[in-house]
This record gives C-alpha cells, sequence and structure tokens, in this order.
C-alpha cells in the first residue's frame, strides 16, 4: 500500500559563506544569467510541486533572504545559533517542520543547484512505495550520497533526539537499516559550491 505523507520542503541557508565572500544563496543561477534567479529562489521552485510548503531555516542573513522566500510563498524560520553549525540548522527546520502539522520533509542545502524535476520525481516515488520500515530515501551517484533527501516522521524525531553537538551523519549510521538509496543520474546532488572557484566551475 503507497505510503502517504506532508511534505514540507526545508532548505538550509543559515550558513555565513565565509569562503564563498558573499551569501552563496544569492548567487545568480544559471552563473552568468541577468534577471534571472538565485540559488534560493531556484531551491524553492523546485521543491514547490512535491511539498505542500517550503520552509527556508536563515541566520544572521535573514533580512537579505526573507525578500526572496516571502516572494516565493516559502516560509521563514531563524537559526539563533548558526555558528553551531549545520547540524544545529537542520534541528530547527525540522521542528518547525512538526510544528506545521507534517510529517515528512525534503530536506537540500542552499549552495547547490538545483536538483532535476526527473530526479525529485524518482525519490518520492520510492519514498511512496517504500515500507514504515525505511525512514529516509536518500540519492546515490557513482556511489556518493548528496541531496535533496526524503526523511519520514521516525528520522525527523531521531534527528530532534540527538544531542545538539553530533551531527546528521552520527544519526544516519545509527539507523542505516532504514535508509534506502535511491540511484539517480544527476550530477547536481552531490554538488557543493563553497568557493568562487566552485561557482566559477558551473
Amino acid at each position: 500500500m503507497p505510503r502517504s505523507s506532508n511534505f514540507c520542503g526545508v532548505i538550509l541557508g543559515a550558513g555565513e559563506s565565509s569562503r564563498m565572500g558573499r551569501d552563496k544563496a544569492l548567487l545568480p543561477w544559471p552563473p552568468g544569467a541577468a534577471g534571472g534567479e538565485s540559488f534560493l529562489s531556484a531551491a524553492i521552485r523546485s521543491l514547490d510541486p512535491f511539498t505542500e510548503m517550503v520552509i527556508v531555516v536563515v541566520g544572521a542573513n535573514e533580512a537579505n533572504l526573507a525578500p526572496v522566500i516571502y516572494a516565493r510563498g516559502a516560509f521563514l524560520v531563524r537559526n539563533q545559533n548558526p555558528e553551531l553549525g549545520q547540524f544545529s540548522s537542520l534541528r530547527v527546520g525540522l521542528q518547525e517542520v512538526l510544528n506545521r502539522g507534517r510529517d515528512a520533509a525534503i530536506i537540500t542545502l542552499v549552495d547547490r543547484p538545483p536538483a532535476s524535476v526527473a530526479t525529485l520525481q524518482t525519490l518520492t516515488a520510492a519514498f511512496a512505495s517504500s515500507t514504515e520500515e525505511t525512514w529516509a530515501v536518500v540519492p546515490e551517484l557513482q556511489g556518493k550520497h548528496g541531496h535533496p533527501y526524503l526523511i519520514s516522521r521516525e528520522m525527523i524525531e531521531a534527528f530532534l533526539k540527538a544531542p545538539a553537538g553530533g551531527n546528521a551523519r552520527e544519526v544516519e549510521h545509527q539507523n542505516q537499516q532504514h535508509i534506502s538509496y535511491v540511484a539517480v543520474d544527476d550530477p547536481a546532488v552531490t554538488l557543493n559550491v563553497n568557493t568562487p572557484e566552485d561557482y566559477a566551475a558551473l
């Protein structure tokens, strides 16, 4: 029997972008496109058809990101302690998912091109056809795991119950038997854009 889940999109965008020198969320996408989208607006647009709402986790960059978030019909939640790292932003975003009465999430990072529609269709179909023993569906490209990944309420709660000083990888390793890896043909799922050189290479 297919699983029915109320997905929230969660975009982690609270980082300082120190290596980039400017906020990665606002980098033009595609690179060099005049008047086009940014990484942030493209991420919201990509998740919107597959979710009931999209939540963006921001930090000290709230004032810069808020106009883009609201213009795209998404929601904002602030990580009051972004210096604690990405795991703290993940936990803030997932708590907001539960606060809004949803029981599953599609999680991605703001510092990358959005995954293709085909990839998101593949991942959501894999989740829908999985059993309740599957708590997460993660894309895999040539042996590398990436984003966006889909998680059920059980994995949301596992992340929220983990020590605040931990990280997502530790939680995933502890629940390996509940994770399904799905092969996709989409380089975007494993790309990380951390420096001007990374961005130029796109």
